[in-house]
């Protein structure tokens, strides 16, 4: 496979390593022409900085595009036109709509195309989704989500539900294998210039929950979550990938191999473009996500519960 690198900023300087550890990158474009050399010199591959010019002069299977939201449609179309398999960081696209319409593209042009909701190939919670999925501590209740963090610098065009929030919402819809009938949302402002923390409540049906508390505001760093079951409450740390289960009968700390999810992530990518492997994270995934994302901020915007009617 030859996969180009679009975006080598936050997060897709991360993608770029991986790629070029697995052998499949070939190009990086960044629109700041310094970073697009320094990471092209770094990783031996070719550099640009634009995409006219990357698709003129290369050939190649693929695309990963870690750019800035507002700007994940165009780039995404672009490349769906273009016959290449597209992975699209969180979330797929500001607008739900848009992401149907690359949804639609990548169909009719028989491609793959994904989007980066990266704590599905986390290994702490891939064994949490096979304890739900087979009922081993009962049946799953209520979800709890917790991400807190300072500000990151290099967000500039979304407040934290989408750049944050996206991830539990997408990962309590995993869980549940549903869509939530009912969205619920505060949210406010204090140092940025979109929303900076938000409480989300996600009502999917016969009265289970999942609740998502994200803030910039705190000065450490947390990514935790919890599955009430019917016989044991499931709590895990995102970040050190451990589990903990509470039962009547003590506690249990499950063994398990410490991976890194993004690597699992690429790979994937990389088999279903190949036809090795079903892609985990499906288009239409990514397109409830923005859609629950787009209630969510209605919600606290109005104050009001928006009720949903998801595929």
């Amino acid at each position: 496979m030859r996969i180009v690198q679009i975006g080598t900023g936050g997060w897709g300087k991360n993608h770029t390593r991986i790629l070029s550890q697995l052998g499949a990158l070939c190009a990086v474009c960044d629109t700041d022409s310094t970073r697009a050399k320094e990471f092209g010199t770094k990783y031996s591959v070719n550099h640009y900085s634009s995409l006219d010019t990357l698709l003129d002069s290369e050939k190649f299977d693929g695309a990963f595009v870690c750019t800035p939201t507002s700007t994940h449609f165009k780039i995404a179309k672009t490349l769906l036109e273009q016959k290449k398999n597209v992975f699209v960081e969180k979330p797929m696209t500001y607008l739900s709509h848009e992401g149907e319409e690359l949804q639609k593209l990548a169909e009719k042009n028989k491609l793959v195309l994904t989007c980066g909701y990266i704590e599905r190939f986390n290994p702490a919670v891939a064994l949490v989704k096979e304890y739900v999925k087979s009922k081993k501590y009962g049946e799953l209740i209520m979800l709890e989500f917790h991400r807190e963090n300072r500000m990151p610098l290099h967000i500039k065009d979304v407040g934290i539900i989408y750049d944050t929030s996206v991830h539990d919402i997408d990962t309590a819809m995993w869980f549940f294998d549903d869509t939530p009938e009912v969205v619920f949302a505060r949210s406010g402002k204090i140092r940025h210039e979109h929303e900076d923390f938000a409480t989300i409540m996600l009502g999917f049906k016969d009265n289970k929950v999942a609740v998502i508390a994200s803030n910039w505001i705190t000065p450490t760093r947390v990514r935790k979550f919890s599955a009430v079951c019917g016989d044991a409450i499931i709590s895990s740390d995102f970040i050190s990938q451990e589990i903990k289960i509470e039962t009547n009968h003590g506690t249990e700390i499950p063994r398990k191999e410490v991976e890194e999810p993004l690597l699992l992530e690429i790979k994937n990518f990389l088999a279903a473009s190949e036809g090795k492997e079903k892609i985990i994270v499906k288009p239409e995934h990514a397109v409830n996500t923005t859609k629950v994302a787009e209630a969510a901020l209605l919600s606290s915007q109005k104050g009001t519960p928006i009720y949903l009617d998801l595929k």
